[in-house]
């Protein structure tokens, strides 16, 4: 499916640079850039594609320049309890020094310098991080701590947004962002490890608030593709290990939101009640935890909150746009909370697709709305980037083993990498056709 964050710049970007900066690339298969990092970090496998420069010698726990007392003690559960406001009001977001890093090399290679500053302004909007594999949860307590120390500097409240990515047989309906756990290699007790992990980081640092996007797409898979095998077979482990995690993240105080696809998927009439049902049942099932907030929707899709008119490809539906969606689904969900958070990173223009489906790399898209709290709704917390804007949805290489054909579709933008490398030409696309404009 759609993106898998946080991963390698592709390796065709060239690099003047000796050393790679403080949470840049330093290696993994098919890079070519540098592959020593500057002073002060060290050189860290994530996984075989990708290998990030964390500062400190200990990457688990790097050196922080703030003078207050590190953390190693967990404090008490539900020590940062949410409360029935929105999560975003009074914080500050915390900007991705990974994203950030991606946008400063991609800049370089941009000649027109009108471009290139539009470009750079990117880096300055904060997005989610991804975890997608648990080697990257070895980066969360570093930006934890980053968070942390600059919060305790600047007198404010920092928040940090995730996604938490990693279910066994993820994306049980398409290929390219399939995942590094299974059922048959244990996949729910390594997952339930994963969120384990993730939780004990999370309590060391309460005066960061976490906002976490719940597993894209798994449970609208159980909606609409239990006639594919894969997602009939996982269907036990989605439910079971998502109810692990919303326990689990609720005892640290992660205000969530669980994906629910998107207009074009659930927000057809059919669908909606099985989605809302499946929802409650997931969370009803999980001891309702206090701290699900509400759903995402349109994570790493294209759909505009508010479209000026339907898109023809919409057609019938009459949720044609995200805040259709929103609004119908709120009127169906009950008891669950009906709060959420959308999407806005990559839906600045409209009427592109050939087809709704269309999901890969959509050709002409652009940067969209900012983020912000100042939605129309009272149904939406904040309009948010989930998917980082210039990191690839998926291959167009047929021979790729996560060669997905929605990949090559009439709207895919090819040639296009694997799923959440480095797209130069697609980046320089969406900052040409940002929407307002950068």
């Amino acid at each position: 499916m759609k993106s898998a964050g946080l991963v390698a710049l592709a390796a065709s970007l060239p690099f003047a640079l000796a050393q790679s900066p403080a949470w840049g690339q330093c290696g993994g298969i098919g890079w070519s850039g540098p592959t020593s990092c500057a002073s002060g970090s060290t050189c860290t496998k994530v996984d075989d594609y990708y290998s990030q420069c964390i500062p400190g010698s200990n990457p688990g726990n790097p050196e922080s320049t703030s003078t207050t007392p590190s953390s190693t003690v967990a404090p008490p559960t539900n020590t940062q309890p949410p409360v029935a406001d929105n999560p975003y009001t009074g914080y500050t977001i915390y900007l991705s020094p990974y994203y950030a890093d991606e946008i400063d090399a991609a800049a370089a290679n941009i000649t027109d310098s009108t471009l290139k500053a539009k470009a750079l302004k990117v880096k300055e909007i904060p997005t989610f991080i991804w975890f997608d594999t648990t080697a990257k949860l070895s980066t969360l307590e570093p930006y934890l701590k980053d968070a942390s120390a600059k919060g305790k500097a600047e007198g404010k409240k920092y928040l940090l947004q995730i996604v938490v990515y990693n279910l066994p047989e993820r994306d049980c309906a398409a290929l390219a962002s399939n995942g590094e756990l299974t059922i048959d290699n244990g996949g729910e007790a390594k997952y339930r490890q994963y969120i384990d992990a993730m939780v004990a980081t999370i309590k060391k640092y309460p005066d960061v608030r976490v906002v976490a996007v719940i597993e894209p797409d798994s449970l609208a898979n159980l909606v609409t593709n239990l006639n594919v095998q894969k997602c009939s077979r996982a269907q036990t482990v989605y439910k079971t290990s998502t109810q692990y995690a919303l326990k689990q993240l609720d005892t640290a105080g992660v205000y969530m939101y669980l994906d629910a696809g998107h207009a074009g998927w659930l927000g057809w009439p059919a669908n909606l009640t099985p989605a809302a049902q499946l929802f409650q049942q997931v969370w009803q099932d999980a001891g309702s935890p206090k701290s699900v907030r509400g759903l995402s929707t349109n994570v790493a899709n294209f759909n505009a909150l508010r479209a000026a008119s339907p898109d023809p490809v919409t057609s019938p539906n009459p949720n044609y746009d995200e805040i259709h969606y929103i609004e119908s689904l709120a009127g169906v969900l009950s008891p669950f909370p009906a709060h959420f958070i959308v999407d806005q990173g990559r839906a600045g223009q409209q009427n592109l697709r050939k087809e709704w489906s269309d999901w890969c790399n959509v050709k002409g898209a652009g940067f969209g709305t900012r983020p912000t709290i100042n939605t129309g709704s009272s149904l939406i917390d904040s309009i948010v980037w989930v998917k980082p804007g210039g990191e690839s949805d998926g291959t167009s290489d047929s021979s790729a083993a996560r060669f997905d054909a929605g990949c090559v579709s009439a709207s895919s933008h090819v040639p296009a990498p694997e799923a959440g490398t480095w797209f130069q030409e697609y980046f320089e696309a969406l900052v040409r056709n940002a929407n307002p404009a950068l």
